[in-house]
């Protein structure tokens, strides 16, 4: 199901890194499915479980409507893990994983 292959991808993710819509597509076999992963994303149903607060656009930008708060709640938990945020946009170049 491609559903859980993303929620596992997630937590791959080592901390102070992130991944875009675009990787976990690849990941799937398939770079066109960036937007159903982030639908998939959206519904989310344990976001302690699988992070998907580590997910930015291709652009390293947040999330506008990161699911579980909004976008300031996504650049509160990218900064709790050491990535820094400028503008609601992370370096990807630095923390691209």
């Amino acid at each position: 199901m491609i559903k859980q292959r993303v929620y596992d991808f997630l937590r791959t993710i080592p901390k102070g890194k992130v991944v875009t819509y675009g990787q976990i597509a690849e990941f799937l076999g398939n770079k066109q499915l960036a937007r159903v992963v982030g639908n998939i994303l959206h519904n989310n149903p344990d976001e302690y479980k699988y992070p998907c607060y580590k997910v930015v656009d291709s652009k390293g930008n947040l999330s506008k409507h990161f699911a579980f708060g909004g976008i300031e709640k996504q650049k509160e938990k990218l900064e709790k893990d050491g990535i820094k945020v400028s503008n609601y946009k992370v370096d990807l170049s630095r923390y691209k994983m």
